[in-house]
């Protein structure tokens, strides 16, 4: 049963991944989140065999979104418990804003991060080369950009997905190797949500199209963005430092002969330190307008009630009700 190519598969993934983390992260308990489907199931069991009992916890997120949700939490919890990972249940509320999956997931990683057993503990997550390929297709088609285009990153402290170059088919034959008895969750195949859809309807019409290799190829192509995307903003860090300063805000001349694309990758990294969050292309097209060419003390509101302001050489932020001397 143990001979299984797909166990020894996933192994390698995980030994790989966590060989690959910064030395914070490299020599404290890891957390997997475990839902209970093959994934997450495949990747616990490969985290226990690699690092050892007592050197993984396990955390299950309810999200009382499903009749009988507590009852799987507690059994996939009780699962992992037999597999030697000491597992805890967390029940959140997913409320908020962008719909129940993108509330889900703020839930969902919140919980995580509080559920770490050491400050450092990397958390991991079963996504795959699937999901990878999923995410790509929908930012892709919602014009999110080379930076969505780019997907999941393998590390994005502390999110750790050893998984993005395993296929979904290869966890789910790792379980089945393994004894390991897999939940199917009902959301996973629910025609409501847009990601359903594209693993059911669009990918398989795409391999059928091209004659397969789809997900390989758009999976190919996030890593061929992030890297590009990486070297990008190391560029626009850099032109950062030299024209920034915190007090008084942006040199407007350190943005001068600056490529559009780049500009826009500056302005963005500033903007962000700044806690400017939800930026859209929008707004970052906007600031670049009033860097190239004004008015000087034009505003452009940003969100988080902020205004971007050009005087004296330099972009500032500003409270957007600001008015001088009050």
């Amino acid at each position: 049963m143990g001979q299984d190519p797909a166990v020894p598969a996933v192994r390698r993934a995980l030994r790989a991944a966590l060989a690959a983390l910064p030395a914070p992260h490299r020599d404290v308990p890891l957390l997997v989140a475990c839902s209970g489907g093959a994934d997450s199931l495949a990747l616990a069991a490969a985290a226990v065999a690699v690092r050892g009992r007592g050197a993984v916890h396990g955390a299950v997120v309810d999200h009382g979104l499903q009749d009988g949700s507590a009852e799987r939490a507690a059994a996939t919890a009780e699962l992992l418990d037999g597999l030697g990972i000491p597992a805890t249940v967390h029940r959140v509320e997913v409320t908020g804003k962008g719909g129940i999956e993108a509330a889900a997931r703020r839930a969902r990683y919140a919980a995580l991060r509080a559920a770490r057993p050491h400050p450092d503990s990397p958390v991991l997550l079963g996504h795959t080369l699937d999901d990878q390929a999923e995410t790509v297709l929908l930012g892709l088609g919602r014009g999110s950009g080379a930076r969505s285009l780019a997907g999941m990153r393998a590390w994005d402290a502390p999110w750790c997905r050893p998984l993005l170059g395993v296929r979904r088919t290869v966890t789910r034959a790792a379980c089945t190797a393994a004894g390991l008895p897999v939940w199917d969750d009902p959301h996973n195949t629910d025609p409501r949500f847009t990601r359903v859809r594209l693993r059911h309807e669009v990918l398989p019409l795409l391999e059928d199209v091209l004659s397969g290799g789809v997900a390989e190829a758009l999976a190919r192509t996030a890593r061929q963005l992030r890297e590009d995307g990486e070297a990008l903003d190391a560029v626009a860090a850099d032109l950062l430092d030299r024209g920034l300063d915190p007090e008084a805000g942006l040199l407007i001349s350190s943005l001068e002969g600056v490529p559009a694309a780049l500009r826009r990758r500056v302005l963005r990294a500033w903007l962000t330190t700044a806690d400017v969050t939800a930026l859209t292309d929008e707004h970052l097209r906007a600031a670049d307008d009033l860097a190239r060419q004004g008015p000087a003390r034009g505003g452009v509101a940003l969100p988080g009630g902020l205004e971007l302001v050009r005087a004296h050489g330099r972009l500032s932020l500003r409270p957007i009700r600001w008015h001088p001397g009050g």
